[in-house]
């Protein structure tokens, strides 16, 4: 091997190596969550960011590191998931970029390729803090640079980054006093230190002594990364090859992610089978979805099956090309057809489900609209929504609405008929009229501020802060809501999946009670891990 320059095959070695290494540790970085509650994903967001680069070099990948380098930078810009996904495809384009035109890279070169993949980082987000992904990624960067201009070998400068990476990673909750109160380290920055160990191990080629389980997702094929999502939406309905989107997720022992993609591949087109051996998630579009769904049962239990006639669909999203449509991102039954009422395109996603920038795209360019505003209604999905910009021919414009109610409350707002900057204006003062509160299960013990929780408690979240928290459901949602609904005009009571429909009633019976004055209503919202979602305006 040559430790001196990397080619576009070594670029592709060893960010399957770095694949590999962050599967194994993302349910690790997931559980780095400042709140102990079920919204911990930043490992697995960044997981399918990585997934989706490689799938995009190709198998073999291109000789030339910039091409290699170009490929994975447009697939992890598809494929990117929430605001670590985001943020890493962001350094993967800017270490592309600094690479452009080469053959090969030396440690110079890519020392200047961390450089100005930590320039696009900070750039991708309007306020940078530091303590977060962005300082592990600025000081690892330093740290290359002062190493490249003393050696030219590779695997010296590898070393000594991982090590900066891990010291820097190690400094963030001094940095961040959250973090330092929570216990943990930034979960984006040890993502990214992950990577850097998974780098580090294809080089020096250790996988077989330290007993590495080969990775179990997504493998890089011909088809890059349009393959993760299908071909974009067709023009005319004979456009379309196969009737049915199908969708699932197939739960077993020693999943064999290759079989299963060759049993089904004959049987229609787009398809994708990522995950690991115990779960994978599978897509397809076919014309038979029964037998999918048969080969499917061969390996495990399904879940989660969804299969939409994609010739309906295209028909009932058809817009015309002059008009403003709404894009919406939100999880939970309710929720869903609330904002599908209202006239929005759904994406399906939200908490620990956060969509990829390439799957909002694909919802925009299926409006059929020229122009389409985004609600992406979770920060943590807000970055995602910016990047389809660079994504869509569509004039994109992203409305940062930050929970499912607030998203409601603008698209309470938009008028088709309006001009896409009025309905903007009035659609963004809308959703900054809505506050929330988040009444969910801790998962883990914590400390958040002088408060000590332990897994099971009910907590309330207001924005950043815990207003209240205990075991019993009524009392922590009364004591949440009267420290922050009093005195205001409405509340809207969403209730989640968990929550039979007489355990809402009697809660807004209470609260009723309990808030003199403030008019209340209840409505199903259909979520995930959150019982209660209170809109306050």
């Amino acid at each position: 091997m040559d430790f001196e320059t990397i080619d576009g095959t070594l670029l592709g070695r060893i960010l399957e190596g770095a694949l590999r290494w962050l599967s194994q540790h993302r349910r690790e970085i997931d559980a780095l969550n400042v709140f102990p509650v079920p919204d911990g994903d930043t490992g697995s967001n960044m997981l399918a960011t990585l997934e989706a680069a490689v799938a995009a070099l190709g198998a073999p990948p291109p000789a030339a590191v910039s091409a290699a380098a170009e490929a994975a930078a447009k697939g992890a810009l598809m494929g990117a998931r929430g605001n670590s996904g985001v943020i890493l495809s962001q350094i993967i384009r800017g270490f592309a970029a600094a690479l452009t035109g080469k053959e090969k890279a030396g440690v110079q070169d890519i020392a200047a390729a961390l450089a100005t993949g930590t320039e696009y980082a900070y750039r991708a987000v309007e306020t940078p803090v530091e303590g977060t992904i962005l300082t592990v990624v600025k000081d690892t960067a330093k740290e290359a640079r002062d190493t490249a201009n003393r050696s030219r070998n590779l695997l010296r400068l590898l070393t000594y980054i991982l090590r900066a990476s891990s010291r820097s990673l190690a400094q963030t909750p001094e940095l961040l006093p959250v973090l330092k109160e929570a216990g943990v380290v930034d979960a984006g920055g040890r993502g990214f230190t992950a990577i850097l160990e998974g780098i580090l191990q294809a080089v020096v080629d250790k996988r077989a002594r330290e007993g590495l389980e080969p990775y179990t997702g997504k493998k890089p094929d011909a088809r890059s990364a349009g393959a993760l999502l299908g071909p974009l939406p067709a023009d005319r309905p004979e456009d379309i090859n196969f009737t049915y989107c199908t969708e699932f997720l197939c739960e077993g022992t020693d999943l064999d992610a290759e079989a299963i993609k060759r049993k089904l591949s004959p049987r229609g087109d787009c398809l994708m089978v990522v995950g690991e051996k115990d779960i994978l998630r599978i897509h397809i579009h076919c014309d038979h979805p029964g037998e999918v769904l048969e080969i499917g049962l061969g390996y495990g239990s399904l879940h989660n099956i969804r299969i939409n006639n994609m010739r309906d669909q295209f028909q009932e999203v058809k817009r015309d090309k002059d008009g403003v449509a709404v894009v919406s991102v939100c999880t939970g039954e309710g929720f869903a057809a609330l904002f599908a009422n209202l006239g929005a395109v759904v994406v399906s996603g939200g908490q620990t489900m956060n969509p990829s920038a390439g799957e909002i795209a694909a919802a925009v360019n299926s409006t059929g609209a020229g122009t389409v505003i985004i609600l992406p209604n979770n920060p943590n999905i807000i970055l995602a929504a910016q990047q389809v910009r660079d994504l869509t021919e569509c004039e994109v414009h992203v409305i940062p609405s930050n929970s499912m109610p607030q998203g409601l409350s603008a698209m309470l707002a938009f008028s088709p008929e309006e001009s896409v900057s009025a309905n903007t204006g009035r659609m963004q003062a809308a959703a900054a009229k809505v506050a929330t509160v988040e009444i969910t299960c801790a998962v883990r013990e914590a400390k958040i501020g002088a408060k000590e929780v332990q897994a099971g408690d009910i907590l309330a979240i207001f924005g950043e802060e815990l207003v209240a928290s205990g075991n019993n459901l009524g009392e922590v949602t009364v004591a949440a809501m009267q420290k922050t609904a009093v005195g205001m005009n409405l509340v809207t009571l969403y209730y989640g999946s968990e929550v039979e429909p007489s355990v809402a009633e009697e809660m807004a019976a209470f609260l009723s009670a309990a808030l003199p004055g403030v008019e209340l209503e209840i409505q199903y919202g259909g979520q995930p891990f959150y019982q209660f979602l209170a809109a306050i305006e």
